[in-house]
């Protein structure tokens, strides 16, 4: 995106539905909520020849590890950060009106807690403009939404989302072409329902559609905040600590180490949980013990940190080539948090059978298999929700409780896993079978096919 005097450029994650941006005026810049693995950024701006000044942070994220101190290792940016949040680290702090100048543009702090009580969005001023010609709205704003407000505490909820309510209309003022760019957007638990695949918007076109400007009665708007959210993933609770402390400076993704059947065995006897990311096929065909399943997509960190504790040391199994997909599963798992990651199994399940060592299988269906023969079968649906009440007379865990509420779960007889594509299904049905539960995992189609034939 463009403006005069300054370029903006989206730097989105969509494995977390999270869109950073990096504001260039002339050879200088602001980078606003970065991820943590920004150092290929990082680089291309000096190869550039862009000078990153500033770090913007909008709030202390709770779905996210901040690399706002690796961009400062990396350039000397100075952090910039809402004057509310406790950050045990050295920032500039950011209270309202505040600014800070770089190139020809200027950025001005607004306060709008509700998402977050720091929360602080930021206006951009382009040269001697009286107007700002666009808004960083972080997690207040979104583009058909708003950020939740439960995520500090149930305790919390009422009171942020009343302030989310007044921060919005504060917003809503700001000029009509005022372009709106959030952090959070399709994808993100951090919003508090649906949004639009667009990653941004003007005010003018979320004044005349987005529900929570037409919603002009504050009661009504805090009814909804408070009710009907979605689930979040519990690995939320761990990120707005490390965020505030200050997370631990990397310097750059980590090597993955190949690990020997025997070290891995090894490592699983002292507590360690092996994730498997090859399909979902192959992972019922043949996988170690104790494993679980989670196929390296975009989705790999975030259903890891569903059901894996957070904290704990990890073993990758990894389709081939292997230290390509090492990478790309600790750079996920690094935006999280999961940082302690032993390595990966080299020569994969093959190494492992051809050391002698056991493996685990468990059936597959298609859902035209148990499609309209439900009645007779043991059915588990683990979607995180259900909208049209699932199917009458199926058990319903949703898959990141799985885990702690698994010893709730029958044994006298399989277990049909099902949920909305497979591939949820697939992760549960490891869970399953490492718990000595017979099971089926239906690994394609889902609950929405089997509801036309109930």
């Amino acid at each position: 995106m463009n403006a005069p005097g300054a370029t903006i450029e989206l730097v989105t994650t969509e494995a977390l539905g999270d869109t950073g941006y990096l504001l260039v005026s002339g050879d200088e810049a602001a980078l606003v909520d970065p991820q943590r693995d920004s150092w290929g950024l990082v680089e291309s701006c000096t190869d550039r020849g862009v000078r990153i000044r500033y770090v913007l942070e909008t709030h202390v994220h709770n779905d996210y590890v901040s690399g706002a101190l690796e961009v400062r290792a990396a350039t000397g940016a100075t952090v910039a950060a809402p004057a509310r949040a406790p950050y045990a680290f050295d920032h500039l702090a950011m209270a309202e009106d505040d600014e800070i100048s770089f190139g020809d543009v200027t950025v001005r702090a607004m306060e709008t807690p509700g998402h977050t009580a720091e929360h602080t969005a930021y206006l951009v001023f382009d040269g001697a403009r009286q107007a700002p010609s666009a808004v960083f709205t972080g997690g207040s704003l979104l583009v058909g939404n708003a950020g939740r407000t439960d995520l500090s505490g149930s305790h919390r909820t009422e009171e942020l989302a009343r302030a989310q309510y007044r921060s919005l209309r504060r917003l809503a003022l700001l000029p009509d072409a005022t372009r709106v760019l959030p952090t959070h957007g399709a994808g993100s638990s951090c919003a508090a329902g649906p949004v639009s695949g667009e990653r941004t918007t003007t005010v003018g076109a979320e004044r005349r559609t987005n529900p929570v400007l037409t919603t002009q009665d504050e009661e009504e708007f805090v009814s909804g905040r408070l009710s009907g959210l979605p689930p979040y993933p519990a690995y939320y609770h761990h990120m707005a600590p490390i965020n505030r402390s200050g997370p631990r400076v990397l310097g750059g993704p980590p090597a993955p180490r190949p690990l020997t059947p025997a070290v891995v065995e090894g490592l699983v006897g002292g507590g360690a949980q092996i994730v498997d990311g090859r399909d979902r096929a192959a992972f019922a065909d043949a996988h170690l013990p104790d494993s679980i399943c989670d196929e390296l997509d975009e989705r790999f960190a975030s259903l890891v940190g569903e059901v894996v504790p957070f904290g704990t040391r990890l073993v990758l199994v990894l389709p081939e080539p292997a230290e390509d997909a090492a990478h790309e599963a600790m750079v996920q798992l690094l935006r999280i948090g999961y940082e302690d990651v032993a390595g990966y199994l080299a020569g994969g399940v093959e190494a492992w059978a051809a050391a002698g060592r056991p493996l685990r299988r468990f059936r597959t269906a298609d859902v035209t298999r148990l499609a309209g023969h439900v009645d007779g079968k043991r059915v588990l649906d683990v979607r995180p929700d259900r909208p049209e009440g699932g199917i009458p007379g199926t058990l319903a865990v949703p898959l990141a409780e799985l885990p702690r509420r698994i010893g709730e779960l029958p044994r006298d007889r399989e277990i049909w896993v099902v949920c909305g594509s497979g591939r949820r299904a697939t992760v549960a049905a490891g869970l399953l079978d490492r718990a000595g539960i017979p099971v089926t995992a239906v690994t394609s189609g889902g609950v929405p096919e089997l509801m036309a034939h109930a």
